[in-house]
């Protein structure tokens, strides 16, 4: 992998790419993908693959609109998979704000000179793991991960961008709320969270996991329950004053 090599300050290849929606095939160039947008794009080796599903792309996903309020018009996942299979992660990782490009002849890794060999695998040739932010075609910045053995990941994730384009970006609450079906209590929270700009994770007991788990973690039976950011705000009363002390975006 010596060929490895920093691309910031050329244009990105010109590449058509093929791509399947709904029942017809589309091309869409780089252009389309580039010209007169700031992008950032986070390559990897394959779709559903553990760090890529479990890391890469979730907090990419998960910052999008941090990044959009720092001018970023679009962040696209690439990767060296045929149209189906990145549709199919796309939709698996309920990751509709993010724009999914099937490399699937590797031209666009190629050019880039981020097209590995992956055969030991069973990968065949696939795309390094990279990130980089491109304005109107030209690439300002890149993060390659460390030309080493294995498959590195300490460069080209989400937050290391964000830090590059906006080093004093105030980072999403991580925030997390244990409800049951048809509790109208957690359905009130939940509308509370959204209408002040909160996004959270739900996690429903009895269909995700068990209702123990609700009585192990917070010793309690009752929800909703929330958590913020590691931290146990409690149920509905505390959800309330939770929210009168951090209005949020309402």
């Amino acid at each position: 992998m010596s060929h490895l090599a920093n691309k910031e300050g050329q244009l990105v290849p010109q590449v058509a790419f093929q791509i399947r929606e709904g029942d017809s095939w589309q091309q869409i160039t780089t252009n389309d993908l580039f010209k007169g947008q700031k992008v950032i794009v986070f390559a990897l080796p394959g779709a559903f693959t553990p760090t890529c599903s479990s890391s890469h792309l979730p907090r990419y996903n998960e910052l999008t609109a941090v990044f959009k309020n720092y001018g970023v018009d679009r962040i696209i996942c690439l990767s060296v998979n045929d149209t189906f299979v990145m549709n199919a992660w796309q939709e698996n990782q309920n990751a509709a704000n993010i724009t999914f490009i099937p490399d699937g002849n590797g031209d666009f890794s190629k050019e880039l000179g981020m097209l590995v060999d992956k055969r030991d695998l069973g990968f065949g040739m696939r795309s390094w793991r990279y990130s980089m932010f491109v304005d109107d075609g030209e690439i300002k910045k890149m993060f390659i991960e460390a030309d080493v053995a294995g498959d590195p990941f300490e460069v080209s994730d989400a937050d290391t961008m964000l830090h590059y384009l906006a080093p004093k970006a105030e980072l999403p609450k991580d925030i997390t709320i244990f409800t049951k079906p048809g509790c109208s209590f957690c359905a009130q929270a939940k509308k509370e969270l959204a209408d002040h700009g909160y996004g959270f994770e739900e996690i429903s007991l009895g269909v995700e996991v068990s209702f123990s788990s609700i009585r192990a973690v917070t010793g309690r039976e009752t929800v909703p329950q929330l958590f913020i950011s590691g931290e146990h705000v409690g149920g509905g009363e505390n959800i309330a004053r939770w929210l009168q002390e951090n209005p949020g975006n309402s």
